[in-house]
């Protein structure tokens, strides 16, 4: 019996088996994760933001990129392929095929039922759009339903803004901020922690459908209500 002085936590129920990501498609209405394959989006990834305005904020504060050429690139693409946690995905539209974005799943712990999203960035065309979202919903989503996650993670640079308000957006928590955590590009990174739990899921999964709905976008897919997860 424990001692009542001395309090602990409740009892987890036992972990489903797996966790570790085995790269299967996700498929949305807009969009669709694909294991990331240099073949099959290795120049499609690379012409989806060379020479486009904002090219050089897309790396600001990835430990990787800007890219000097495609060869360079496509090495990357190379490796991230090959990666085993990393698992990696490219972003792909399902109208025209072309692959926008790269993602991860990452630092996978079967123990303790936690993963973490990440090394994600995304072409300036599918920034700031309904695809975006999905796309981020699509691995929120794979993680809880199909991995069976206790806990999912979402980490960034704490001066980057953009991100830190996407994971808000998105239903994570804020936890506070590791700092001196890593030497990014010869540069100091304070690292910001945010992340979502398996009982927030429930709630965060109904209001990304009902933003999701054919019916909350015009005929030009512009939203008429705001994601709210709150």
């Amino acid at each position: 019996m424990s001692n009542p002085d001395r309090p602990v936590g409740p009892v987890v129920d036992p972990l489903p088996p797996g966790l570790k990501p085995d790269l299967r498609p996700l498929h949305g209405r807009w969009m669709r994760l694909d294991a990331l394959d240099v073949e099959r989006h290795g120049h499609s990834l690379y012409s989806s933001f060379h020479g486009q305005p904002g090219e050089d904020d897309i790396w600001t504060w990835l430990a990787y990129g800007p890219f000097a050429n495609e060869e360079t690139f496509q090495s990357y693409v190379r490796e991230k392929q090959a990666s085993r946690d990393p698992w990696f995905y490219a972003f792909v539209k399902r109208d025209t095929g072309e692959a926008l974005g790269v993602g991860s799943f990452m630092r996978a712990d079967a123990t303790n039922g936690v993963i973490e999203i990440g090394h994600i960035w995304m072409a300036p065309a599918l920034q700031r759009t309904r695809e975006a979202t999905e796309t981020i919903y699509l691995m929120i989503r794979h993680a809880f339903a199909d991995l069976g996650v206790r806990r999912l993670e979402w980490k960034c640079d704490a001066l980057n803004a953009p991100s830190r308000r996407a994971a808000e957006r998105f239903g994570f928590t804020f936890e506070g901020i590791f700092r001196q955590h890593f030497i990014v590009k010869g540069r100091n990174r304070d690292t910001a922690w945010f992340a979502m739990l398996d009982k927030d899921w429930p709630r965060i999964h109904q209001a990304f459908e009902a933003w999701l709905s054919e019916g909350n976008f015009d005929a030009a897919g512009q939203q008429k209500a705001k994601l709210q997860v709150g």
